[in-house]
């Protein structure tokens, strides 16, 4: 992917003399979703799918930036005279907005870059397209300029912080610092409250992580993602007249149960049920997954999945036939949504002897049942963002 990278980055800006090259990856959550900016746990980790990046510092205030995805779209350009967000701009923006923050943050760089990317992790589909955008632009700022006092969550921050403020999406910190601190081999068990966090080694002998995509696209900002976040929000201020608490993070199950009721609106109530529910799903798996009990994980996930169906109703139809299909083979662990949902992608743990049957069997359902196709990934757990030279 280099050298297409290169060639392309010397056609659009002259030579590639003096160009670095970075990647920063997609991720999958395992369980644990819509709990992030709930000050919830979370379980994700970082995949091998990911964004691939050239670049190099200009010694004017252009910025170019260039997807080989998009080749149509052409090259955005903008400035740091103008730092605002433009519908014309479109995938742009998001670099953009890491550059917008950095100067809100208090690190103004002086010169503008070009940048020229390449992604395959699938657009719309859950697995963080655009936070793998925003923590690769982050590292190239970082890199290209020496602002070494910045660490790698820092990065995740930002990049968080360009979505909720700049691009409109109201997200939590999952996605980004996934992205930033993914552990090849791992998934990370991370207290989205305080940002503690621990490795946990992701030892699957005999089975399989199997992403499987709906292709029904998803829109964060567009879509209702911002409308449960105010749900939340506010289910959490009627509770708190009674509790002494942050987030919904904070309850366990006992406790919610007793004072549910203050919430007063059987809607918000659920949504506050799945925040809590989740969370404490989330702690419990990550104890089975350490004792070696794989089963135990795959039924919280299965879990994870109703709840986020008919508490949260974030799921959609086509998503719920492929969880529906999963749940019907032998051999599969468990099957959830993953993602902000509305759409996107389904993650299994699958036994290596029916990951054959599983395609079949899933694809075709879904074909005969929705009318379209669905698109496989057998993932592999990677490291987080680099360069890589």
């Amino acid at each position: 992917m280099k050298d297409k990278l290169l060639a392309k980055f010397a056609e659009l800006f002259g030579d590639s003399q003096g160009t670095s090259y970075y990647f920063a990856p997609g991720r999958v959550n395992l369980i644990g979703e819509h709990t992030d900016y709930n000050g919830g746990h979370v379980f994700p980790c970082a995949l091998t799918l990911g964004t691939h990046g050239i670049a190099r510092a200009r010694s004017d205030r252009k910025m170019n930036f260039y997807s080989l995805n998009i080749e149509g779209f052409g090259v955005v350009e903008t400035s740091l005279d103008d730092l605002t967000n433009k519908k014309s701009y479109g995938w742009g923006n998001y670099p953009l907005g890491v550059v917008w923050t950095f100067f809100e943050k208090g690190y103004p760089i002086e010169t503008g870059f070009d940048m020229v990317i390449w992604g395959d992790i699938p657009n719309g589909a859950g697995l963080s397209s655009s936070a793998s955008i925003e923590v690769l632009t982050g590292l190239i700022i970082k890199d290209l300029y020496g602002i070494d006092q910045l660490t790698m969550i820092d990065l995740a921050l930002f990049g968080q912080y360009a979505e909720n403020n700049f691009c409109g999406c109201n997200c939590g910190i999952m996605d980004q610092f996934t992205i930033a601190m993914g552990k090849k081999d791992h998934a990370i068990f991370l207290d989205t409250s305080d940002l503690s966090y621990e490795y946990a080694p992701i030892k699957l002998k005999d089975s399989k992580i199997v992403i499987t995509n709906s292709n029904v696209k998803h829109k964060l900002v567009d879509s209702e993602y911002n409308t449960r976040r105010r749900e939340c929000n506010e289910a959490l201020a009627l509770l708190q007249k009674e509790l002494d608490i942050e987030s919904l993070g904070e309850l366990d199950i006992d406790t919610f149960e007793k004072h549910k009721g203050v919430i007063g609106d059987p809607v918000k109530e659920n949504r506050a049920k799945h925040a809590v529910y989740e969370n404490q799903r989330t702690i419990k798996a990550v104890e089975a997954l350490k004792a070696g009990d794989i089963d135990t994980f795959g039924l919280l996930m299965n879990q994870s999945h109703v709840s986020l169906r008919d508490d949260y109703q974030v799921s959609c139809d086509e998503v719920d036939v492929l969880v529906d299909l999963a749940w019907g083979i032998p051999g599969v662990i468990g099957s959830r949504i993953t993602g902000g949902g509305f759409g996107g992608c389904t993650v299994s743990i699958v036994k290596n002897n029916v990951v054959d049957d599983f395609t079949k069997i899933v694809g075709e359902g879904y074909k005969k049942k929705t009318g379209l196709d669905a698109d496989f990934y057998i993932v592999e757990i990677g490291d987080g963002a680099r360069k890589v030279l």
